[in-house]
């Protein structure tokens, strides 16, 4: 579900309820190890669920005064968040995509 390049953690396939505490608990791990970037351009499906998760790991590095960024936000992923009024919140990476 997550595969580390450096830095830089990629989040592939479904991001739902049905695996969201799985996929949460890999990408803390990663972000805690010292990852800093999530990418999303490899989520084949998602609910709001995977806007959960960012939320989370975004306040977790911050309580650990860590940055995390965002890359390659799904269309609906951004749509829920602007939604839900919280699209400020998620730094998005400067970094190239893939």
């Amino acid at each position: 579900m997550i595969r580390r390049d450096g830095p830089r953690i990629t989040v592939s396939g479904p991001v739902t309820l049905a695996n969201a505490a799985a996929v949460l608990e890999e990408g803390r791990q990663h972000l805690a190890d010292g990852a800093g970037t999530v990418d999303f351009g490899e989520v084949t499906e998602m609910d709001s669920a995977a806007l959960a998760l960012a939320l989370a790991w975004l306040r977790e590095a911050r309580a650990a005064k860590r940055e995390v960024t965002f890359a390659n936000l799904p269309e609906a992923l951004r749509t829920l968040a602007k939604l839900y009024g919280v699209e400020e919140l998620l730094p998005l990476s400067s970094s190239p995509t893939r």
